[in-house]
């Protein structure tokens, strides 16, 4: 992986601390060209990598990389699925299977209704998991994904419900269909690994909050830092700033001194903080 990822909280009013701040990011990209702005400003940096969740406005960005091929060469998408709240919103309004109906993938689209409507009426979870993959992936087709991650969302709630079968079925979904490595995003890191070693996932992709205060670390600071220390698997550092409650230079400097962790994932709103944080992850990274 890339060591410098660019997250999309920011484009869509999501920040931790402050329902001010996040109101005012909201307003600031409610347009999609000022998103893009970011993004360009993040290429021009050679930022090429844009984690991002499923949200309906990721579709245009998609749409725009994808008209601009020469523009954007090399630039990578890593999908985060299911954006919950837009399902959440589509099953209120159409109910669950509406809801699944309109998310379809164009190709295939009755064979897979159809693999639907046999699904939730014989209760295979495994066959809806996959429609919801397909569906979700979509928008971003002709595009490069080369890992694809479960949001923590539903990632937690499968780990707090002990359904750990489900780990194994996206997993064998996104490397069988899309020939791509799966990764999931956890509050719960130690608890995580212990879920995906047992059904069989050796060495996962794990995304996960990893800064010096604990921030949103279930477990703690020490469980997090000996975990990353002695344990095999691949970490992705995000949250490194607990949303703004710590200095960026104080921030890099102890995620990087976690030798495992060699990519970073930040949200940044403007040239001048995605070229200092770059720059601050390039001195300080132990990977090349």
């Amino acid at each position: 992986m890339e060591k410098v990822i660019l997250g999309d909280n920011q484009f869509f009013g999501v920040n931790h601390m402050s329902e001010e701040k996040a109101r005012a990011q909201s307003i600031r990209f409610r347009d999609d060209r000022s998103i893009i702005q970011v993004l360009d400003a993040a290429y021009k940096l050679g930022i090429r990598v844009f984690m991002c969740t499923t949200h309906e406005r990721v579709a245009a960005i998609c749409q725009h990389v994808r008209e601009n091929p020469e523009r954007y060469a090399g630039f990578q998408f890593l999908p985060c699925m299911p954006y919950a709240h837009k399902y959440a919103d589509a099953a209120a309004e159409h109910g669950l299977i509406g809801a699944l109906k309109r998310a379809l993938p164009a190709d295939g689209a009755i064979n897979a209704l159809l693999k639907g409507g046999k699904s939730l009426a014989t209760r295979d979870v495994e066959g809806v998991a996959q429609l919801l993959i397909d569906a979700e992936m979509k928008m971003f087709k002709g595009l490069s994904t080369p890992m694809i991650f479960l949001q923590n969302v539903v990632t937690d709630l499968l780990l707090g419900l002990g359904f750990h079968d489900a780990f194994r079925m996206f997993a064998d979904h996104v490397i069988r269909r899309y020939g791509v490595e799966p990764g999931f995003i956890t509050m719960n890191m130690p608890k995580l690994l212990d879920a995906l070693e047992g059904v069989g996932i050796s060495n996962p992709l794990i995304c996960a909050n990893i800064n010096k205060i604990g921030f949103r670390m279930c477990g703690g600071v020490t469980l997090y830092e000996d975990t990353i220390a002695t344990r095999t698997f691949r970490p992705v550092a995000m949250s490194v700033l607990a949303s703004g409650a710590i200095p960026p230079r104080e921030a890099i400097e102890y995620v990087c001194k976690q030798k495992k962790v060699c990519s970073i994932v930040f949200g940044a709103s403007s040239e001048s903080n995605l070229a200092e944080t770059k720059r601050l992850i390039d001195e300080m990274s132990p990977c090349a």
